[in-house]
């Protein structure tokens, strides 16, 4: 019995087909229009669920990561700043350092990069079907340091779980609260056993980290765990953002 193009629509709903129905009457037509044979047709229209599939899983894992852009190093601005390692940036692109449990850390001034590059790498993971979590530092670690323990539990969950977890920004606040130096050494002692990557950029130099902390034997065991496994990036350079806002004045004086 041949179903009729209605009977089948709603087959493949009842099937959750939705690629296949999204594009079967166009499969049709170019069957029809191009002689194809049926495993020529029938190829492309699996090809084509398969498609929405990974379209719309890509989607989830990139709205679960919390990422607000899907930042590339090909859009980024290499030669303002000669000196960033843009070798050492595209190798972390590849995500070997995630595969062999390793860190990141990018420290620089406010406006060379750092949050871009890391974003680039962040959503490279999302593409390869890795977990990502991307979280601005200082309000995440502010947020736990005054959760009831019921809630805190249900926040860091994720922060551990991750198979790349982005603290953005760490430190930008020129002090934490008290218990921020004890939640970070557990959040990422727990990522250090469990071999799970962290990527954490900051404007703030390395030795300067216990001023931030508060605790200089905390921020002896955060170092520890941190950089025993790390590629550590340093980003040079004039600020791209006071670039992009002296050339808005620059086209706004030429207008007028």
């Amino acid at each position: 019995m041949t179903m009729s193009m209605m009977e089948i629509e709603t087959t493949l709903k009842q099937l959750r087909l939705s690629g296949v129905r999204a594009t079967l009457e166009t499969r049709l037509l170019e069957s029809q229009a191009s002689n194809l044979s049926f495993m020529e047709t029938f190829s492309a229209i699996l090809q084509d669920e398969l498609d929405r599939r990974q379209s719309r899983l890509l989607e989830r894992r990139y709205q679960f990561s919390g990422l607000d852009e899907r930042a590339s190093l090909a859009e980024f601005d290499w030669g303002y700043n000669p000196k960033i390692p843009k070798r050492t940036c595209f190798e972390l692109h590849t995500l070997k350092f995630i595969a062999e449990g390793d860190n990141a850390i990018l420290i620089g001034p406010p406006g060379t990069g750092k949050s871009h590059v890391a974003k680039a790498i962040a959503y490279a993971a999302v593409r390869a079907s890795l977990r990502v979590l991307y979280a601005e530092a200082d309000d995440i670690l502010g947020r736990l340091a005054f959760a009831a323990p019921a809630e805190k539990r249900k926040l860091m969950k994720p922060l551990i779980d991750a198979d790349l977890l982005l603290f953005d920004d760490l430190f930008l606040a020129r002090q934490l609260p008290p218990e921020s130096a004890d939640t970070l050494q557990s959040i990422l002692h727990q990522r250090y056993k469990l071999r799970r990557s962290s990527l954490i950029t900051s404007n703030r130099i390395i030795d300067d980290w216990h001023k931030f902390l508060g605790d200089a034997a905390l921020t002896t065991a955060i170092l520890d765990r941190l950089l025993h496994r790390s590629v550590l990036v340093e980003f040079r350079g004039k600020s791209y953002r006071l670039k992009e806002a002296a050339n808005r004045l620059a086209k706004a004086n030429q207008s007028e």
